[in-house]
């Protein structure tokens, strides 16, 4: 096991110094205590201290999410995380990072200077620099809709799409729907990548036609439907699945545009099923991930974590909310 004593042989400072680098000391140098730090996470040093009950932090880091008000995907996310973590007397950190976040610091090192215990990363994509550093982390590590393979220390959360694009398809299928297009996510996505894969797989599964023309990779955003709308609509799609509900959102505001009534001409269905889905017009047919469960299923994957046991993929179940942003096919 790695030891103070040993950090500072290879540095060449006193055992002092590095002590005080691992406990933010602020009578040394930034260069130094990074120094110290970086070393410390390359030994393989642990702090004997980082799970005794007056410092237990846990972190949520949060990056491409909103999280700040209830309509947020990520808000109660973040609420189910706190709450389960608050019984067991953990502080949770909220820090929103960004790319350039990340390079200037590496997560080992972060965690370790900030004493903190375990860390979920939410809304992460695939190129992003601490991606990449976490197949080798020592630090227990709880990804949401991530995954990082052979490595123990990191375990993953999310629902499953399988299920949730089974569930809508079915849907779909039972009011005489055929031709179903989808509008994804962006694609680096992890959870992007699934949901096409669980897609075609389901059309599959029912004998339905499809091809290049009924999908697309888009953004998260209201302005995804703009670009690929039309064109569905020019293939006879009769009804769209969507990633979110802000996509969905925006097609059926790009449907309006268009003339063409939803769900009279064309059925939508968003994913996530967030408070606005019902307030929308018209309320939209949604797949449901409960995001309370989810963070409370974040914190407890991380607390196994942290306590030793190692847990891989982890996922929810799905429901699917009816509402009237789908109907019976209308032949055109």
């Amino acid at each position: 096991m790695t030891t103070i004593k040993d950090i500072a042989t290879k540095l060449g400072v006193s055992s002092g110094t590095v002590s005080k680098g691992l406990n933010g000391a602020d009578d040394i140098s930034e260069s130094m205590r990074n120094k110290i730090l970086e070393t410390a996470v390359e030994m393989g040093y642990t702090k004997k201290g980082i799970h005794r009950p007056d410092t237990r932090k846990l972190c949520i880091f949060i990056e491409n999410m909103d999280y700040y008000l209830e309509d947020d995907f990520g808000y109660d996310i973040l609420l189910g995380f706190k709450q389960a973590a608050f019984k067991e007397s953990w502080d949770v950190e909220v820090i929103p990072v960004s790319h350039d976040f990340q390079i200037k610091r590496s997560y080992d090192t972060f965690m370790m200077g900030r004493n903190i215990s375990g860390g979920l990363l939410i809304g992460f994509e695939l190129n992003d620099p601490w991606m990449k550093e976490l197949p080798y982390t020592k630090v227990p590590t709880v990804l949401f809709d991530n995954y990082i393979e052979e490595n123990t220390m990191c375990g993953s959360v999310g629902s499953d799409s399988e299920e949730g694009m089974g569930l809508a398809i079915a849907h779909l299928a039972s009011l005489g729907h055929r031709k179903i297009a989808f509008l994804d996510g962006p694609t680096g996505s992890m959870i992007s990548a699934n949901r096409m894969k669980a897609y075609k797989q389901n059309m599959d599964k029912h004998g339905f036609a499809y091809s290049n023309r009924f999908t697309a990779y888009g953004s998260y955003s209201l302005e995804a439907a703009k670009e690929f709308v039309p064109g569905f609509i020019d293939v006879g799609i009769t009804a769209i699945l969507c990633s979110n509900d802000t996509i969905a959102f925006g097609v059926i505001e790009e449907c309006r545009r268009m003339g063409l009534s939803v769900p009279e001409d064309i059925s939508v269905i968003g994913y996530d099923d967030v408070p606005a889905c019902e307030s929308y017009d018209p309320p939209l047919t949604s797949v449901r991930q409960d995001r309370i469960q989810l963070g409370k299923c974040c914190y407890y994957v991380l607390y196994a974590l942290v306590n030793g046991v190692s847990l891989s993929r982890n996922l929810l179940r799905t429901s699917l909310t009816v509402r009237e942003s789908t109907g019976p096919v209308k032949s055109r």
